[in-house]
């Protein structure tokens, strides 16, 4: 059986260090992108099975990242889960309504992190 594959966008090193292990460590192949112009080079090569993607990225905000990806045939049925430290009320309600599949919240616990995973992976 292969290793299923995760996009991990995000900006902060720190992050992604955490989750890539997380990841790694369940079996996971991740492949990093830390803009929307580098998830957008790492989509032309390949198709993952899921993608973890953080709102606020330093050159387009991830809400607007989405509704490219969507329109995307390739991309468009990819399980994509909104990585972000934005937790005000309604926050989670306005982030799926712009085409997330879920939301996960930072700082990451790793009960919670890996369960959205599984569920969607």
């Amino acid at each position: 059986m292969s290793k299923k594959s995760i996009l991990l966008v995000d900006d902060d090193f720190m992050n992604v260090r955490l989750a890539q292990y997380i990841l790694e460590s369940e079996g996971y192949f991740v492949v990093r992108a830390a803009t929307a112009r580098q998830t957008l080079e790492q989509l032309a090569l390949f198709t993952p099975d899921l993608i973890l993607m953080d709102i606020q990225l330093p050159d387009i905000d991830g809400r607007v990242l989405i509704k490219t990806l969507r329109q995307q045939p390739e991309i468009r049925d990819v399980k994509i889960l909104a990585l972000t430290a934005c937790a005000m009320k309604g926050d989670r309600e306005r982030i799926l309504n712009t085409g997330f599949n879920d939301y996960i919240s930072k700082p990451i616990d790793i009960t919670t992190f890996l369960t959205a995973v599984r569920r969607y992976a």
